[in-house]
């Protein structure tokens, strides 16, 4: 036992995010340091009492108003968040087909913006490309250096008073955030746009900043 409790969710509606295979990775890179619950019910997140952090790889943000309030209040009353990946994509919804995606909405959900200070916007594709740490002050990256890994590099927007830990070299993006840190009421937030999959989720270095970012997140 670790001492610290997660609860990691995730979907199976985007066949390259499918929790059934992210969710061991995620798990397996989180073994050394937190007690890993894994789940695809959304319904869990009505009540988090017993967890020290979230771990978000949903693929989409479409959530009741029950699940998404509780996901907030225990982030606002001092319970970490640590968003992965496709936990930023707060502007797509669910089809009807489980294989799809579609854009519904122009602008991401306000609320899970807000928490999580920035979002998705696009990405080129599947590369190999380094991520440099540019804040060697905050105690996640502080012992780390930059990684190469070949992932899905992410376009995000991020709000002006977040912390960006690391950023990413791409010719097409330079320069792009690719962690970030913020307060949300009593809690904290982190946010890796890495892991997309195997090659990104098993690599040492992405495991060394995802372990840093709950620990970070749990309050140690």
């Amino acid at each position: 036992m670790t001492g610290r409790s997660v609860l990691a969710i995730g979907g199976d509606r985007f066949p390259f995010h499918r929790f059934e295979d992210r969710g061991p990775e995620i798990a397996a890179a989180l073994s050394d340091v937190a007690d890993v619950t894994l789940t695809t019910d959304r319904d869990d997140l009505v009540d988090l009492a017993g967890y020290d952090v979230v771990v978000d790889y949903l693929t989409d943000s479409t959530l009741t108003d029950d699940q998404r309030d509780g996901l907030l209040s225990f982030v606002a009353d001092g319970g970490g968040y640590v968003g992965l990946h496709c936990a930023a994509d707060l502007t797509s919804t669910a089809a009807d087909d489980p294989d799809e995606l579609i854009d519904a909405r122009d602008e991401p959900f306000p609320e899970l913006r807000d928490m999580l200070g920035g979002h998705f916007l696009t990405h080129p594709e599947q590369t190999r490309f380094d991520v440099r740490v540019v804040d060697h002050y905050h105690q996640i990256t502080a012992n780390l250096d930059g990684v190469t890994v070949w992932d899905e590099p992410y376009v995000v927007d991020v709000d002006d008073d977040v912390r960006v830990l690391a950023r990413m070299d791409h010719p097409e993006h330079a320069d792009t955030p690719v962690a970030w840190t913020k307060p949300y009421g009593d809690g904290q937030v982190f946010y890796c746009s890495l892991g997309h999959g195997t090659p990104s989720l098993t690599n040492e270095g992405v495991g060394a900043l995802l372990r840093n970012g709950v620990r970070w997140a749990a309050g140690d």
